[in-house]
Order: structure tokens, then C-alpha cells, then sequence
């Protein structure tokens, strides 16, 4: 499992947005003032055989995707991609763009970096640990990988290991709200380096029926990358975790809640249900949390994200993803299942037209996606529409930015839609 990157065994789906607008929900972003057109309606399969794309990143007006054997793809528009030399054959686990720079690290350490995202220079790591993931923050780049390894540089070229106070191997890094956040697993529990920013579960992808935190977790922090501190978090299975109205919300396995104001200081809050908690969103001064079990569905709320109240859904079907738009809250799940509610409260069930399991879905530019084993969409999150994905690969996340819905999914396809 490589979470933080795209995705194991990883595809990449990128539906450009026309007309004007700035997304919501969590897969919320600026619009790009296009002309108004086809909105996620056509997606064209464009497929890179034999080659798994594990993360994805947008910078200096370039979208830029690495992957498996030293692969690096770039496009300007998420349409065109071209293949570019980046000197290695090892894989390439994460990528990012900060200071007029990307950087790409990897496995046994290899860390390239590029102006332009087409010419690519190897630099020293001093670790043959493999980097799984990379960031750009407060001047910083900080890389994290196997065994602790936490690495991080002020210009991409030199770089300083740092002591993070655990042989974990860590999957994932970001910067929000002041903090550097890294997550990791070991096989008899899981790591939280810092929890401190609002997108956590865009950030990173998971494995079906595995969380972002395996049990024994542990939570660590750092405002400068360089000292990090170690709280505890007790033994939770936390798959989700987002950020509203001044409060970092996570939820996971046996209706677990967490809540903290800093990233630092996390305390659980009692849940009415014993269900595994899949995700969580906040919008209109109300969290959501959606999950289930095999035969049973849960929807949570809290105003405050500390009381929380369980809502009676109309479906036994097991909920997967829930975002916010346009005023409305949309639960997506097992069986095609789709639910929208107005206020958290009271949930109506829609019509999705598709018996495939749904796993994922966002809002931008004035539309709802939702995907799993298909591609749906809809204006108003009532009347949905199933589009042609071109793939029979299963999708596993989607979000929106920068002009362009990104869906993720198996076997190194990029789908693309204008």
C-alpha cells in the first residue's frame, strides 16, 4: 500500500471543467474561466501499459504524474501527455512543486528534481530508504519514507535527515494549518506524524477495508519539519479526517471520533454507533459522517463536531464517501446507493442508475462526480447521468481543481475529458 501517492497500481482521470466558478465541497477549487462546454460528460482512455502512476501534482502551469520504473508523464492541459526521460529506472513514489522547482522522490532513495518538469537532475538523499512522499511548505521540502526516514531541504538540491522518533515506515507528507502532517503503517500498528490539515483523505488514497491509521497509532507533529513531537492517539482505526469551522475532525473503525483545535491535543468524543465510520465532510456549520457495516448504514452529525446525533438513512446499503455543494449534502455507497440531504438530517435516496458499488465523490464548477466501478454525474445531485469511463478498472477517489476533475484508479490508465 503506498498511500499519500497516486495510488497503487494507480490511474489518473482528469475531466477539464469549462465556464467560470470556484469548486466546493472536498474536492473544492478555483474555476477556470473557461467558455462554457462538455463538463465531465466524454472521458477518453489513454493508457500507459505496464506502468503503475503512483502521485500526481500541478505546477509552474504543468500537470505532472510519476510512477512506476522511473516513469514521468507531463501535460499542460490533463489531455495531451507526454512521456519525459527522468534518468532512472527505479519507481517514483511522489512528486511536488514548490520555489519554481519539482521534486520527485522514490524508491532507494532517489530523489530527482526540474525547473520545467522535462529535464531532470539526480540528487544526493544520503538514505537507500525508500521516499514515498514529498511536500512543499513554509520554505520547505520534507520527504518521508521507510524506516522514520524524514528528509528536508530549503532548495530541492541539498537535503538533512531528521530524527523522527520512529522506525515506522511513513507513507505520506503535507503541510496545512501551520504544521507538517506525515502518515505511516507498521505491520503491528500505524503512525499519524502530525495531523494538522483539512484534506487529509484528498491528500492520500486507501485500501479498500484498510484505514490511513492502523491500530497502536501514534501522532507526531512539526510547525518547521525539522523537530517533531510525538502524542499519542490510542489504538484507532481512522480512515477519514477533515476540517471545519476551527476543528480537525477524524473518524474510523468501531464508530471511532476524534476532535482537535491544533493538531496536537486530540480527544475522543463519544459515538452513537459501533459501525466503521468511512468518511467525513463539513459544510453549511454541520459535520457528516457516513460509514456502515456489512448489512447496516450510518449517517452522524454535530454541529460541533463534539455531540454527535445519528440519523436514520433509507438504506441498509454500506455508505463510502460524502461531500458538500451547491447547498446540498451527497452520501454515495455500496450498490450504486446515492443519498442527498439538505441538512444533514433528513436524507432521500436518488436514483444512480448503476448497480456498481460507488466509492468516491465531490463537487466543483457546479457539478457532482461520483465514481467506483463507473463515472456519474449530476447538475443538482438528484438527476444523475452514467458517462462512458473507457475502462473497466474500479475507481477509488475523485476531487476537483484547478479547472479539472482527477479521479484515481487501477492499472496506470489516464482517463481525460474536455
Amino acid at each position: 500500500m503506498k498511500t499519500f501517492g497516486l495510488y497503487e497500481e494507480g490511474f489518473l482521470a482528469a475531466c477539464t471543467i469549462n465556464g467560470g466558478g470556484t469548486g466546493g465541497g472536498s474536492g473544492g477549487g478555483g474555476g477556470s474561466g473557461r467558455g462554457v462546454g462538455t463538463v465531465g460528460t466524454t472521458w477518453t482512455r489513454r493508457t500507459w501499459q505496464g506502468h503503475s502512476l503512483y502521485d500526481v501534482t500541478y505546477g509552474n502551469g504543468l500537470f505532472l504524474a510519476v510512477g512506476e520504473d522511473g516513469i514521468i508523464l507531463t501535460s499542460p492541459d490533463g489531455v495531451s501527455w507526454t512521456l519525459r526521460n527522468s534518468g532512472t529506472s527505479r519507481d517514483i513514489y511522489g512528486v511536488a512543486y514548490g520555489n519554481g522547482l519539482f521534486v520527485a522522490v522514490g524508491e532507494r532513495g532517489i530523489i530527482l528534481t526540474s525547473p520545467d518538469g522535462v529535464s531532470w537532475t539526480q540528487r544526493a538523499s544520503g538514505t537507500d530508504n525508500s521516499l514515498s512522499s514529498v511536500t512543499y511548505g513554509n520554505g520547505l521540502f520534507v520527504a518521508v519514507g521507510g524506516d522514520g526516514t524524514i528528509l528536508t531541504s530549503q532548495d530541492g538540491m541539498s537535503w538533512t535527515q531528521q530524527t523522527s522518533g520512529t522506525d515506522h515506515d511513513l507513507s505520506g507528507v503535507t503541510y496545512g494549518n501551520g504544521l507538517f502532517v506525515a502518515v505511516g503503517v507498521s505491520y503491528d500498528g500505524g503512525t499519524i506524524l502530525g495531523v494538522g490539515l483539512p484534506v487529509l483523505h484528498q491528500a492520500e488514497e486507501t485500501v479498500e477495508g484498510e484505514g490511513l491509521i492502523s491500530p497502536d497509532g501514534t501522532i507526531l507533529i512539526s510547525p518547521d519539519g525539522v523537530n517533531w513531537t510525538a502524542q499519542t492517539s490510542g489504538d484507532y482505526d481512522l480512515h477519514d479526517l477533515t476540517y471545519g469551522n476551527g476543528l480537525f475532525v477524524a473518524v474510523g473503525g468501531d464508530g471511532t471520533i476524534l476532535t482537535s483545535q491544533d493538531g496536537m491535543s486530540w480527544t475522543k468524543r463519544n459515538s452513537p454507533t459501533s459501525d466503521w465510520l468511512s468518511s467525513v465532510t463539513y459544510g453549511n456549520g454541520l459535520f457528516v459522517a457516513v460509514g456502515g457495516g456489512a448489512t447496516s448504514s450510518v449517517i452522524l452529525t454535530s454541529q460541533d463536531g463534539m455531540s454527535w446525533t445519528e440519523r436514520t438513512p433509507p438504506t441498509d446499503n454500506w455508505l463510502q464517501g460524502v461531500t458538500y455543494g451547491n447547498g446540498l449534502f451527497v452520501a454515495v455507497g455500496e450498490r450504486g446507493i446515492i443519498l442527498t440531504s439538505p441538512d444533514g438530517v433528513s436524507w432521500t435516496q436518488r436514483t444512480s442508475g448503476t448497480g456498481y458499488s460507488l466509492s468516491s465523490v465531490t463537487y466543483g464548477n457546479g457539478l457532482f462526480v461520483a465514481v467506483g466501478g463507473t463515472i456519474l454525474t449530476s447538475p443538482d445531485g438528484v438527476n444523475w447521468t452514467q458517462r462512458a469511463s473507457g475502462t473497466d478498472n474500479s475507481l477509488s477517489s475523485v476531487t476537483y481543481g484547478n479547472g479539472l476533475f482527477v479521479a484515481v484508479g487501477d492499472n496506470g490508465t489516464i482517463l481525460t475529458s474536455p
